[in-house]
């Protein structure tokens, strides 16, 4: 009877370890040539992503990083900058009411470089992201400028670094009906109303 030398189990045990490592790593890989890569990075070495749809996702984030990049580095100059506009600029209060669970969307249309200055407050602390969806860009796809949860007031200003839609959702994560107050003045020209992802009211300022 032969005997099996002691250390041959474990070194079976590291073969068995190195190609179980091996194929994760390989598996990892593909995961990011043929998804990450196209939808991040608009970099598509197999074309996956472009059969899949994935493409024009990383196309559109590119696009939207260059544009906030350049946005920022017009922030950082020195000096004033002034962009003039055609038309004046508008202001609106408006009042929206949440009930228990419920959510809504409101959005300006602002052109790129337009300026928005607003302050909104709650009755009791809501979930809100604020965020943006360029022109041209994928159905679903949105930039997201910030997002926090219980939070009852917000103030800033926003300049918008694309032409689109850019605004706020809101839930309501209590028990008790919630009403939000939202003031705001900027160069948009449209505001939406969504309800449950539905538009439900646009206004157009002249």
């Amino acid at each position: 009877m032969t005997d099996v030398p002691a250390d041959r189990p474990e070194a079976e045990d590291r073969q068995r370890i190195a190609l179980v490592v091996g194929l994760a790593l390989l598996a990892a890989g593909l995961v990011l040539v043929m998804f990450v890569l196209p939808a991040e990075f608009a970099v598509d070495p197999l074309g996956t992503g472009a059969r899949l749809g994935l493409l024009p996702l990383g196309v559109t984030g590119r696009t939207v990083a260059a544009l906030n990049a350049e946005a920022a580095a017009g922030r950082g100059g020195q000096g004033a900058i002034i962009v003039g506009r055609e038309r004046p600029f508008q202001t609106e209060t408006m009042d929206l009411a949440l009930a228990r669970g419920e959510a809504v969307e409101y959005k300006y249309r602002l052109d790129k470089g337009a300026a928005l200055l607003y302050s909104w407050s709650a009755t009791a602390p809501l979930d809100y992201e604020l965020h943006a969806e360029p022109d041209g860009a994928p159905a679903g796809y949105a930039q997201s400028y910030e997002k926090r949860t219980s939070v009852s007031q917000a103030a800033g200003t926003l300049t918008a670094p694309f032409s689109g839609i850019h605004g706020w959702y809101w839930q309501n994560p209590g028990h008790q009906a919630i009403t939000l107050t939202l003031k705001t003045s900027g160069f948009y020209t449209i505001s939406h109303e969504f309800r449950s992802g539905v538009p439900v009211k646009n206004k157009t300022f002249r």
